[in-house]
């Protein structure tokens, strides 16, 4: 079992999600496939370098990325900072042969991921985008029904991401809700996990047909170097532009011929964090609601008539990942488990030599999609998405 020393650019939420993940994905997944080592983290100054590597557990810390990229002890580079940093991260990282995590949306824009992309593909390198979400088990065992023929031709998808912590007009100008730092708003934040989903469930999208809004166009400046997000109400002091989407809301045409929609708003007073999906086929539909993630609702068909309707099944140790986590159904599990599984599947691709989904060309793939949504509402009208070619 090799060692395989970790690089973690960025040490906000992201950053302790991640880092929680290296420290026990080989305590659910023994033997674990490699041993990630917190080896150094990187943060904006020397002080906020040196609490994260306390608080995370990493060995050393510097305000100095490229030191990370330049060091011959490191294995993989995790980037875990905004948007804006990605790119030019990741294609040193790439050129430096490392194998790369970097959190979502790839990058801020189909161009930025295209780099990305190209700096990667021909190279014999790991390199996995961070959308945790579709390794929710019940996630997976959705896709487990799917590819059965379970549920039989796929004939539509209604996804949704509803968030509030933005709905207060005095929570703070967080980077996420300006388009230089972050791209887009809620279209890349938190769209794109829902927009990974469909493909992953149902497959490529062929057309889009959009409306972004923006709700609230300037917020209080934000004091600290902490992103508080919506979390902490900002004072009566000086505002700022919005220039990003509040909200997203867009039909979709599959490749295959489903259709679809997607929803997206992080101004919708008492959702949290609610992801949702609901898919029908010719023989059976399918719901899911990450904020009861240990359950998924599926109805067959097939069954009976005086049988027929939504069964819930809950998710354990007979699913998709079951195996590794807890010893009974519905006993469980949280957002920290879908990064460990998301960890086990990176660090088992780099050891097996092999590759993990969703890689660069998943998040490049997905940037196109934001980029005909943008369009798409630019112009009032439909869409066509461009498709990648190896």
């Amino acid at each position: 079992m090799q060692n395989l020393n970790v690089g973690l650019i960025g040490g906000g939420f992201m950053g302790k999600a991640h880092s929680l993940a290296y420290a026990a994905m080989p305590m659910f997944f023994w033997p674990a496939p490699a041993l990630p080592v917190r080896k150094v983290i990187a943060e904006a100054n020397p002080e906020l370098a040196a609490e994260a590597a306390r608080r995370f557990g990493f060995e050393n810390s510097t305000s100095d990325w490229r030191s990370i990229i330049d060091d011959p002890d490191i294995h993989v580079v995790d980037i875990a900072t905004p948007n804006h940093l990605h790119a030019e991260i990741a294609i040193a990282a790439a050129e430096a042969g490392k194998h790369i995590i970097c959190e979502k949306p790839l990058a801020r824009t189909g161009e930025e991921s295209k780099a990305m992309y190209d700096a990667v593909k021909d190279k014999d390198l790991v390199h996995m985008v961070a959308f945790n979400y579709r390794r929710t088990p019940a996630v997976a065992l959705a896709k487990k029904y799917i590819e059965e023929g379970a549920i039989g031709q796929i004939l539509n998808f209604r996804g949704t991401y509803l968030q509030d912590w933005s709905a207060d007009p005095n929570s703070p100008l967080s980077w996420r809700f300006q388009k230089s730092i972050a791209g887009s708003g809620a279209l890349g934040d938190i769209a794109t996990h829902v927009i990974d989903m469909a493909r992953y469930l149902v497959g490529e999208f062929s057309a889009v047909n959009a409306v972004l809004s923006t709700w609230i166009p300037e917020r209080p400046l934000q004091t600290g170097g902490a992103d508080a997000l919506g979390n902490v109400r900002g004072g009566e002091g000086p505002r700022g532009d919005v220039d990003v989407d509040d909200e997203v809301m867009t039909m979709i045409r599959f490749a295959n011929g489903a259709v679809g929609s997607v929803e997206a708003t992080r101004n919708a007073h008492g959702r949290n964090n609610y992801i949702t999906f609901e898919i029908h086929g010719t023989e059976g539909s399918i719901v899911f609601n990450y904020e009861r993630r240990d359950e998924l609702q599926v109805c067959f068909a097939s069954d009976p008539a005086d049988r027929r309707g939504f069964r819930t099944v809950y998710t354990g140790p007979s699913h998709p990942y079951g195996d590794g986590l807890w010893p009974i159904p519905a006993l469980g599990i949280g957002y920290g488990e879908t990064k460990i599984i998301e960890a086990y599947d990176f660090f088992k691709a780099i050891a097996e030599g092999g590759s993990v989904n969703p890689n660069f060309a998943d998040g490049y793939q997905v940037a196109l999609i934001d980029d005909a949504i943008v369009e798409s509402a630019a112009k009032e009208s439909w869409v066509d998405v461009p498709q990648i070619t190896a």
